[in-house]
């Protein structure tokens, strides 16, 4: 069977996780279920570094980042194995990362687009290669083994879509007859990995810019229908930057103007039907903006965390209030179980545990 190249290094196989966020191997005590604290371990320090791509795979974390590297945590001892990949003389910016059981994919942004994936020599293996002036891919996520999606800003008159049907040893780009057609101006964020979210078969692709709007597709990319947001557009760099799924109804969007941070109006929204329509919460309320995302397993769809450079916040109520629980900076956030959580952003990636009211 083939293994990712550091986990060879590291002498483990690790499972992936479940993705569905309702399964769990004990409930929360629901009067005593909400995040009071948050404890911050950082596991990787580095200066130089720059992380906004990450993926928990069993208790592990795979991340690539800028300046080529890309390497694997064994929580078990607490130990990193990291490596650098080039093409040519090309050291590529790495923003985008996904894993099936068998293989670990990462992408670049810019010219030229990069995408590698893990291969049977122990070395990574370029499988796409994407010349355009205007070529910058942000998010990358797998439905099962086979059948992956990557997204990017527009090249043509259409959000940049890739395919995989054969496990990720070669990716399509949709024609843009099959997609709708993208407005002036409209692209993408490659701020923390997380502008696709996926439950089942659906599927949501998330823009920003002078429009910010949902691509939602719910048969693993074969038919596209595009949705509007209420956040914050107009201006390059306004608009949605994160969104996550807890089931197929219920999901959330953050995002705002990472040049005014404080902002706190527009950059927050729910929906409960699918993506079809969103209403904004907690409007004139921290946080402002943030970068990524995510539903707490377990939580029902009603606990949320949001992490940005300039904190993490908490929701107990489905988006309508938050908490500041940390002044800490993360550009990306992945969980692991109800109660642990990695992050990474500039010079450094973390472990989070949440501590509960008693």
């Amino acid at each position: 069977m083939k293994r990712l190249y550091f986990l060879m290094l590291l002498g483990i196989i690790s499972c992936k996780n479940d993705t569905d966020k309702s399964a769990s191997n004990e409930n929360i005590n629901k009067d005593s279920a909400y995040f009071d604290s948050v404890e911050t371990q950082v596991i990787l320090e580095d200066d130089s570094l720059s992380v906004r791509a990450i993926e928990v795979i069993g208790n592990n974390l795979a991340f690539a980042g800028n300046n080529g590297i890309y390497g694997l945590y064994n929580s078990a001892n607490g130990q990193w194995k990291t490596n650098v990949q080039k093409f040519d003389s090309i050291v590529p910016e790495f923003r985008a990362v996904a894993s099936t059981a068998n293989d670990f994919f990462m992408l670049s942004v810019g010219n030229p687009a990069l995408l590698f994936k893990t291969g049977d020599s122990g070395n990574m293996e370029l499988v796409y290669k994407e010349e355009h002036e205007k070529v910058f891919y942000d998010a990358m996520a797998f439905w099962n083994d086979q059948e992956g999606i990557a997204m990017g800003d527009p090249t043509s008159g259409c959000i940049s879509i890739l395919i995989t049907r054969n496990g990720g040893s070669s990716w399509n780009k949709l024609d843009c007859e099959m997609l709708p057609e993208a407005a002036e101006g409209e692209a993408a964020f490659a701020a923390s990995n997380s502008n696709i979210a996926i439950v089942g078969n659906n599927t949501w692709i998330l823009t920003g810019g002078n429009r910010s709007r949902i691509l939602f597709s719910p048969d693993k990319g074969k038919t596209w229908e595009v949705y509007d947001t209420p956040l914050i557009q107009g201006k390059p760099t306004t608009g949605g930057y994160s969104l996550d799924f807890y089931d197929e109804n219920h999901g959330i969007i953050i995002g705002g103007d990472y040049t005014n941070p404080e902002g706190n109006t527009g950059n927050k929204a729910i929906t409960e039907d699918g993506g079809k329509t969103w209403e904004l919460v907690a409007e004139g309320q921290e946080p402002g903006y943030r970068s990524s995302v995510r539903f707490v397993p377990n939580s029902e769809g009603k606990q949320i965390v949001a992490v940005g450079f300039e904190g993490i916040d908490y929701s107990k109520d489905g988006g309508n209030s938050w908490e500041r629980l940390s002044n800490e900076g993360f550009y990306t956030l992945r969980f692991v179980n109800d109660s642990t959580a990695y992050a990474a952003g500039k010079g450094r990636i973390a472990k989070l545990s949440f501590s509960r009211k008693k």
